[in-house]
């Protein structure tokens, strides 16, 4: 049966890496027999300039109807001036919402051939691979009350809700513990359970599912040492899970180990293997339209695409494959080049990408 992708490349460098993204889909289909077909729509601040909304309801119902969802990017300095409500990244929160995609994979990958653009010393990222289990749906991000208000004595206060129900953790805690199994099954729940009681319950609900998963151990850290760690020894690491908010900034942090953000793939999934695949890095606006975005990261992202919403592992690894070929032959775009390496820019890689497939 013929699967159905939306595409929503977004802003900023998203329609440049997103391009090349779909070349490789492009390529599968017409040369390695993947049965797909897939569709563009807006989305952020692409889709606000148009219709004066991040997200319409049409494209929201496609996103609903498809198989997967590939993303580019979204936001900008253009739609920062814009009441909050409005925002582009406003549109990810819905779909996240709305698609209950709760679970985000955000591997940590250090190819070996970018040993030396990593931020730290190769003998301490050499052959590095963490996944970090990111909860998507819940946390402070959407939890309720939040806003702005205005107290007794005329000062403005802002505010925000750290919440988690004992069923958001135990779905996340099965995402874990279910990846550790295919790793090395070790697992490192994050929190700051010695002053928040949101993550104070969220250690004692990993504590009970762990039971479920005798052959993974599980081990406890505080945010803010885990933050210290990771720069440290990252290689103490296999499969890190934690919420929301401190997901966002531990992936972020992770990133730069492996040499460049512009490396990294992402999937948000559902219970049932539906996601939406983006790279973890932003919309670059500084920029984009000049062709030297790194497109590796959104290219991996098909792989993992098709990896976990399609069962086509045998073709996730041919993307993987030629991604590092291309590596291999010293092709880098400007955020992991070093001398000696061949500057290409975003199409180029592209182009190499699709030779090595081929």
């Amino acid at each position: 049966m013929t699967k159905k992708v939306l595409v929503l490349p977004g802003d900023g460098i998203g329609p440049e890496i997103v391009g090349q993204a779909t070349r490789v889909l492009d390529a599968l289909i017409e040369n390695h027999g993947l049965d797909v077909t897939y569709e563009s729509a807006l989305v952020g601040g692409s889709s606000y300039d148009a219709h004066e909304t991040p997200l319409t309801d049409e494209v929201l119902a496609q996103a609903k109807d498809a198989d997967a969802i590939l993303l580019g990017a979204v936001g900008g300095p253009k739609w920062e001036q814009y009441d909050i409500s409005v925002r582009p990244e406003k549109a990810l929160l819905k779909l996240r919402s709305e698609l209950e995609l709760f679970g985000n994979l955000r591997p940590a990958i250090l190819y070996k051939q970018l040993a030396d653009a990593s931020s730290l010393k190769p003998e301490l990222v050499s052959d590095l691979d963490v996944l970090i289990v990111r909860e998507l749906t819940g946390g402070i991000y959407f939890g309720q009350p939040r806003g702005i208000r205005t107290l007794e004595n005329g000062e403005r206060q802002g505010f925000n809700t750290y919440v988690y129900s004992e069923s958001e953790v135990e779905r996340i805690a099965h995402v874990a513990f279910k990846a550790a199994m295919l790793r090395d099954k070790r697992v490192c729940s994050v929190d700051k359970a010695n002053v928040l009681e949101a993550t104070e319950l969220w250690r004692e609900v990993m504590e009970r599912v762990s039971k479920e998963y005798p052959e993974v151990e599980l081990t406890h850290m505080y945010v803010d040492n885990a933050a210290m760690q990771l720069v440290r020894a990252p290689k103490q690491f296999d499969v890190m899970v934690t919420g929301n908010m401190f997901g966002d900034i531990l992936s972020d942090c992770a990133a730069m180990l492996t040499g460049s953000i512009g490396m990294l793939p992402s999937a948000s999934l559902d219970a049932n293997g539906k996601g939406m695949y983006e790279p973890i890095h932003g919309s670059a606006p500084d920029i984009a339209g000049q062709n030297k975005a790194n497109p590796l990261a959104t290219i991996l992202s098909v792989s993992m695409l098709l990896r976990h919403s399609f069962g086509e592992g045998a073709l996730a690894d041919k993307i993987d494959q030629a991604v590092s070929t291309v590596l291999d032959q010293g092709y880098r775009t400007a955020d992991i080049h070093t001398e000696g390496d061949t500057l290409v820019s975003t199409t180029e890689m592209g182009d190499a990408v699709l030779k090595a497939l081929a």
